[in-house]
Formats: C-alpha cells, structure tokens, sequence
C-alpha cells in the first residue's frame, strides 16, 4: 500500500480562513489518525504474530483500521466490546459492517487476561509508543508545508480521544498544538497523555457545556450541515462537531494572529449510523 503525504487545502468557515490537513484522503481503506497510529505495524512485517487483539466501541473507527490492517497481513482479528446495539445487530452499518466483512471476530465480553506469544494486544483508541513512528512523518509532512508556503506563525488544532496523535505531534512539531477532550473529561485527556509522556503536552481547549460521548446534540448537527454548506468537506460527528464548536469559541475569545491547521482525522464511516440517528431525532426521517 503506497502511503501518500495528504494534501493541505485552504477553506473559508464563518469568515476566517483555516488550513485543513487532509488525512481522511491517505487512502480509502487506511486513513485519518487511525492510520498514523498504525502505521508502525503497516510497515512491520508482523511475521511471529498470526492475531491482533483490541477493544472499544461497536463503531470504532479504530477497530475497523485494525480489521483493514489484519486482512491486509492476512492475521486474524479479534475485538472485545461491552455492548452491541441490537439495531446495529440486525441491520450491520458503518465501521461494524465493514470491519466484519474484513474477516473480524466480534465479542461482547471482557477481554481475556493473557494471550499467547504470537497475539499482538492493542490498546482501544490506539494508545500506544508505536503510534509515534506514524505521527512523527504526519509532523514532518506538517513541517515541510510551512517551510515550503513560508508559514511561520502557525498553531496546529485536532479534537481527541485518547489524545495520542495530539500528543506525538507536540513532541515532534515546533508549533503550538490545541486540542479539545471528546471521549473524556480534560483530567481523562491529560492522565492518557502522561501513560505515554511526562512533559511537553499539547494545550487543552474546553467549553463551559459538558458533552457526553456518543449522544447527540443539535449545535452538533448544525456546525456539521455548515461545514459542509461551506467548505465542501465532511467532517466526523463524534469529534470534528465539537472540535469545531470549541475552536470558533476559543477564537472568538482571544485575538489569535497565528494561523490554524485543522487535522482531518477521518472516521467517516461511523458518520452513517450517526447522521441516520440526528435525522431521526431533528428531521424526523423514519
């Protein structure tokens, strides 16, 4: 698989220009952060481990990279999650769907407690120092386009889960990173950073309203139909809605002369079940 530096494009959204680094676009089956975070094991040949073992939720955009890279070492893939929607069950969509079809075994139980020697465990959200290698060449694509553009005064944004890719990319990149927490609270966020580093962490954004993971919300669906009216692109429900939400009130609040690069992470295939979900709930599409 040919591994492409992604394109940075300029976009105009609520009358401020941004740059957005276009990861969903590495490739079609292996892209967004997933596939930074991964890439180690792309490149590794893999050849004393015949499984991969992972958990998460049923709509992981990180267990359908995995079920991608296990089809592509020919290794087998299990994934362990607490709990599979029963519409999910009977009309399979998303990253479910696709991560089935490449070959996953799928378990609604804890995860067993050792494994054999040829069973490589990844951690959920792809938590893991190996993820440096992958996000290190993100940086330095990052780099090169500023020397290139004579780009000096720079500040790099991406919402986060785990917060792996923000964090490797602070460590690797001479710019200031900004990030927001949407899986966790912002003290969830800063304890995943220090398992993998100590010191040099990206700064944390946050909105005085709490949001819960998953759930939905209609300042969401509206900045997500926006973005879309307005840039063309489309972006995740799950973290660019809010990324987005707390970049233009952190903006709004401080008079920032650097300009932004937003990192596309990708995750568009859970964006079916969602937006099938916000229809329902503000469109009422039955």
């Amino acid at each position: 698989m040919n591994y492409l530096n992604s394109p940075i494009e300029k976009i105009n959204f609520n009358n401020k220009n941004y740059f957005i680094k276009r990861d969903d676009l590495l490739h079609k089956d292996f892209s967004g952060n997933k596939a930074r975070k991964f890439y180690y094991f792309l490149q590794d040949d893999l050849k004393d481990i015949k499984k991969i073992v992972s958990h998460g939720s049923s709509q992981s955009n990180a267990m359908y990279s995995l079920s991608v890279l296990c089809k592509l070492k020919n290794i087998e893939f299990d994934y362990y999650v607490d709990h599979i929607a029963s519409y999910i069950k009977e009309n399979p969509i998303g990253n479910y769907k696709e991560a089935l079809n490449n070959g996953m075994n799928i378990y609604e139980t804890q995860i067993p407690d050792s494994f054999e020697e040829d069973t490589l465990f990844i951690k959920e959200g792809g938590a893991l120092k190996e993820a440096a290698f992958g996000i290190k060449i993100l940086a330095d694509e990052i780099i090169s386009w500023c020397k290139e553009n004579n780009k000096k005064d720079i500040k790099v944004f991406l919402p986060s889960g785990t917060g792996t890719t923000a964090l490797y990319l602070q460590k690797y990149l001479p710019f200031e990173v900004l990030t927001c927490a949407c899986v966790g609270s912002e003290e969830y966020l800063k304890e995943q950073f220090n398992e993998l580093e100590k010191t040099n962490h990206p700064k944390i954004l946050k909105l005085e309203k709490k949001y819960h993971f998953g759930k939905l919300y209609k300042e969401f669906y509206e900045i997500h139909k926006k973005l879309l009216e307005e840039t063309k692109i489309e972006f995740d429900f799950l973290y660019d809605c809010k990324g987005w939400l707390v970049l233009q009130n952190y903006l709004k609040d401080i008079n920032i002369k650097d300009e932004i690069i937003y990192i596309h992470q990708g995750g568009l295939l859970g964006n079916i079940s969602m937006l099938q979900r916000y229809e329902y709930k503000y469109e009422n599409k039955r």
